[in-house]
């Protein structure tokens, strides 16, 4: 195994953790361990705080290999709550406006979902990494500044509906990359004549990399613990750390 030659690990971020903080512990810890003072370490996909699932971790020379991660098709699993929005269409702040959800029928759930697969122009949520004139629309948006953020083309490959029970609608969410799935609430909000925002995400898939081949945080950080450091020496192939 050889970190600086290049690894990749496959993780499944926990609830409230940045995917900085997935990236930035999992560094920590190679180079403690292996008693390194420099390894590159970066992901494929970032994930909200308050989203859970698949993330693809690179470190050292496969790095370059993110790119192509980044544009591999993901899955979703996503719990919009209707009849209420935020600022930044998750839990992350509070509820800003509430709508009535009495007139949405699962009949209207089924009309509206598939509007959304295929080709979409999609408005980048305020509270996003989205950069305006070199800054970070999210700063705009803590300053209390107003941008105008441009809609950008995107592909939904699949939307299922899986449970809908007032005021919470549970699809799987098939999609390009670029997709903000908390945008994609606030237009299937919009498009039921109401307002939404999501309540839980996971993403469940990227490409063929699936969430039960991920290991937890603390079973990788043990992992790199107990079992790669006795082979700290020992120049190896890239690998896939997958769980089986």
């Amino acid at each position: 195994m050889n970190f600086s030659k290049g690894e990749v690990l496959y993780v499944n971020k926990p609830l409230h953790w940045t995917s900085f903080n997935v990236v930035n512990r999992i560094r920590w810890k190679i180079k403690k361990t292996l008693k390194l003072k420099k390894i590159k370490v970066g992901h494929a996909g970032t994930l909200d705080p308050l989203a859970t699932g698949v993330m693809i971790i690179c470190t050292g020379k496969a790095t370059k290999l993110i790119e192509s991660y980044q544009y591999q098709t993901k899955e979703y699993i996503a719990t919009l709550e209707l009849g209420a929005t935020t600022p930044c269409f998750d839990k992350e702040l509070p509820i800003d406006a509430t709508y009535p959800v009495e007139h949405i029928t699962p009949e209207m759930v089924d009309s509206v979902i598939p509007t959304f697969v295929g080709e979409i122009w999609q408005v980048p949520p305020v509270y996003s990494a989205v950069k305006v004139d070199g800054k970070r629309a999210y700063d705009y948006a803590r300053e209390g500044q107003e941008i105008d953020l441009k809609p950008k083309l995107l592909v939904i490959d699949e939307i299922e509906v899986l449970d809908f029970s007032l005021p919470y609608l549970k699809i799987r969410v098939v999609c390009s990359k670029g997709t903000y799935i908390r945008a994609l609430a606030r237009d299937i909000g919009q498009a039921l004549q109401s307002g939404a925002h999501l309540a839980a995400l996971e993403r469940t898939r990227i490409g063929e990399i699936r969430l039960e081949n991920c290991m937890e945080i603390n079973e990788l950080i043990d992992y790199i613990e107990k079992e790669m450091l006795k082979d700290k020496n020992i120049a190896g192939e890239p690998a896939d750390f997958i769980k089986k």
